[in-house]
């Protein structure tokens, strides 16, 4: 094949194509769990967080719910896959080994957002959310409503089990109860209803168990049949830790901040450096986003290292 314009024109219409579709076709499962903030800078900042707007009755004065002093800001990053052309690959028509790594691009670009988001439930007993405490932590500070502070936990260290009543009692049944017992700055229920339980491939079996089974292992009922969704999640570091979540709320409980969707990019002239010395064209795909946590009081996480 002869190199020039009109065939590097079709070489790199083909294989965007192959880029593309592998892009639309590959699975995906963040967004039941996270939700997506455009960013049109470097960075966002997310203090609006520590502000929960309900509706109350109106006496006299409206009441201005203020921002708490918190500062969370969240940095684009940057991400990238490139893949090296060779130009005598496209003269001796060497072409189909290019196709599976165009394939292989854009099914990691379609993937990245899934990846962000297990590195923050894999990093949620340790990385800091809009109070400044750990996403999953026993100490949340939030008002009583009487111009005091309580603390409020979404931490639990509970195994998932289903050997008795009492057992999954205290594990996923305490994790469904403390979601529907946390309260606002001024005391009020935020009437919060867990719906997706997520764990590691290690936990699947005992997940489907708890949530579809009519008897618990002891043979009594099972109470929490249909109270929750299943998602397995194959990006979880832990075989023992899983998370309840609430998704059924405007926002969700980890953040997807996206500044540049993933793009198709490509280095395709002769007269380009690399091509006069190294015989090498190029493409791949960029993007630019950053993860993180949204309100902790929309998910329960338990490291799961207490039978």
């Amino acid at each position: 094949m002869i190199v020039n314009a009109t065939t590097l024109a079709a070489v790199f219409t083909n294989i965007k194509t192959t880029f593309h579709r592998a892009f639309d076709a590959a699975p995906s499962q963040w967004r039941q769990t996270a939700m997506v903030v455009p960013s049109t800078g470097r960075q966002n900042d997310y203090s609006w967080l520590s502000s929960f707007p309900r509706m109350k009755k109106w006496v006299g004065d409206k009441v201005v719910k203020a921002l708490a002093a918190f500062k969370y800001t969240i940095v684009n990053d940057d991400f990238e896959a490139t893949v090296e052309v060779d130009r005598n690959d496209i003269e001796d028509d060497n072409l189909g080994i290019y196709g599976p790594q165009a394939e292989s691009a854009g099914y990691s670009a379609a993937q990245l957002p899934d990846e962000i988001i297990a590195d923050l439930k894999n990093g949620a007993f340790a990385g800091a959310c809009y109070d400044g405490q750990y996403f999953y932590d026993t100490d949340h500070a939030v008002g009583d409503g009487s111009g005091g502070t309580v603390s409020v936990s979404n931490k639990g260290t509970k195994m998932l089990k289903n050997d008795t009543l009492a057992i999954a009692q205290a594990a996923y049944g305490a994790a469904r109860t403390a979601i529907m017992n946390f309260k606002d700055d001024e005391g009020r229920p935020l009437g919060l209803v867990p719906n997706v339980l997520e764990v590691p491939p290690a936990l699947e079996a005992m997940g489907n168990l708890l949530l579809t089974a009519d008897k618990l292992n002891d043979n009594s009922p099972n109470p929490f049949k249909g109270t929750a969704t299943l998602l397995v999640n194959p990006r979880l570091t832990s075989s023992t830790a899983w998370f309840l979540h609430c998704t059924n709320m405007p926002i969700k409980p980890f953040i997807l901040q996206e500044r540049k969707k993933p793009v198709f990019v490509q280095q395709v002239t002769q007269d380009n450096d690399d091509v006069f010395m190294r015989r090498k064209f190029k493409f791949g795909a960029e993007a630019r986003y950053a993860g993180g946590y949204g309100l902790w009081q929309l998910s329960y996480g338990s490291d799961g290292t207490v039978a």
